[in-house]
């Protein structure tokens, strides 16, 4: 148990070629299941997203965890986190960590077919921090979204994801092959 979750005991991973390889098959698996839930952590006294804490999604009883870290490394584990169990060891600080199903921008594409996941790489244009961190990105029929490196912490985006991310295809699902998308560049 890590971080007072259950079952959570993350393996972090740096590097495109290292997360492809660990992880590229059983990710490009889940195209053609549906997103069946989701469970973030919050802290119960205001409803805030505890963003260093992983994001499990659920795709038809497989569940995917991501969990971002330092600069550059991140941590996807499989069917692991008990999101039904307390959160411990979190007595001496003020707010109570918890798990939550209530997210504004994951909740529409909850019973959606999953197309396709890819994975980002930032390779902006100029020298940045953050270059090279690796994002994973969900394409679905309604949108999409990607789970991304907030230096040290998990972000959620929607729509296109920024130019200066290179999406590497993991699979298709129900997707065309050799379809580009809005601008980002594929390889």
């Amino acid at each position: 148990m890590v971080l007072g979750i259950s079952g959570f005991e993350p393996t972090f991973l740096v590097g495109l070629e290292a997360v492809r390889e660990n992880h590229g098959p059983s990710l490009a698996a889940l195209g053609g299941r549906r997103l069946t839930g989701f469970a973030i952590v919050r802290f119960v006294e205001d409803g805030d997203w505890f963003a260093d804490w992983p994001v499990v999604l659920d795709f038809d009883g497989v569940r995917v965890e991501i969990c971002h870290w330092k600069f550059d490394e991140l941590s996807i584990s499989w069917n692991t986190i008990d999101t039904t169990a307390a959160i411990t060891g979190w007595e001496y600080v003020e707010e109570t960590p918890a798990w939550s199903s209530a997210d504004e921008r994951l909740e529409p594409f909850i019973g959606q077919e999953l197309r396709e996941v890819a994975l980002l790489e930032w390779r902006p244009s100029s020298y940045d921090l953050a270059d090279g961190t690796l994002a994973v990105e969900f394409l679905f029929n309604a949108g999409r979204f990607h789970i991304a490196n907030a230096l040290d912490e998990n972000s959620i985006d929607l729509g296109d994801a920024d130019p200066d991310f290179v999406r590497h295809r993991l699979g298709c699902g129900a997707l065309e092959q050799g379809h580009g998308f809005f601008g980002v560049v594929e390889r």
